[in-house]
């Protein structure tokens, strides 16, 4: 580990490792289709909550997360037939889809949420929804894959600043901090793209919350 930085520096080729990080509950930055992004464990809490404190971001923001496949995003939402359109049409690929969470749908029914369903409070929405994405971007469906669980994916800063594509600047900005990730995949200098498209899609009904390069038509 580089105890300047405390970071640790992991190289391309050491995806591994980065698995075998975010399995013991560390935060990481990665590459993603967009810009770097910060991530963990969606199922652990203590990390969830370790990245609202390196962020600084307010508790009530849930993040996002990505799974590599359309079965796991099914397994964590109240899928519907638009969802199901969405998926078929637009995924994998830069798209997040806001719907509502099955956790919390079985918990009224149970009492609990079974434990293979179950995601920090971190991801959910005060609405009781989960923003989730099936990424393409090779790195994340790799960890993903890997993890065999949602990783959460929020952009690499502190709130309110503008996002990084630059790794050696990522470096910088948090060599200083009390609050630092764990590691950082460095892939460099990345190229500059737009935003995913953010869409909501709970009862059924379509809302784009954010556009970006893909314009969604169903």
């Amino acid at each position: 580990m580089d105890k300047k930085i405390g970071m640790l520096v992991l190289e391309q080729n050491q995806l591994d490792e980065a698995v075998a990080l975010l399995k013991k509950g560390r935060v990481i930055i990665f590459p993603t289709e967009t810009t770097y992004g910060m991530g963990c464990d969606a199922t652990n809490i203590k990390a969830v909550e370790k990245i609202f404190k390196i962020k600084e971001r307010d508790p009530s923001k849930a993040m996002l997360v990505v799974v590599p496949d359309v079965e796991m995003a099914k397994k964590y939402l109240a899928w519907n037939n638009l969802m199901n359109k969405l998926a078929g049409k637009y995924w994998p690929g830069p798209l997040t889809v806001v719907a509502s969470y099955i956790g919390t749908i079985l918990k009224a029914g149970l009492g609990k949420i079974p434990s293979q369903y179950f995601l920090a409070p971190g991801v959910i929405s005060s609405e009781e929804n989960l923003a989730i994405r099936v990424s393409a971007h090779p790195v994340l469906k790799y960890l993903s894959e890997k993890m065999g669980r949602p990783l959460v994916a929020t952009s690499a800063n502190i709130s309110s600043a503008g996002n990084s594509y630059d790794s050696q600047e990522l470096i910088k900005i948090f060599s200083d901090r009390t609050e630092q990730p764990d590691a950082i995949l460095d892939f460099g200098q990345l190229p500059s793209t737009s935003p995913t498209t953010i869409v909501q899609a709970t009862r059924g009904v379509l809302q784009v919350l954010r556009q970006g390069d893909i314009k969604v038509e169903i």
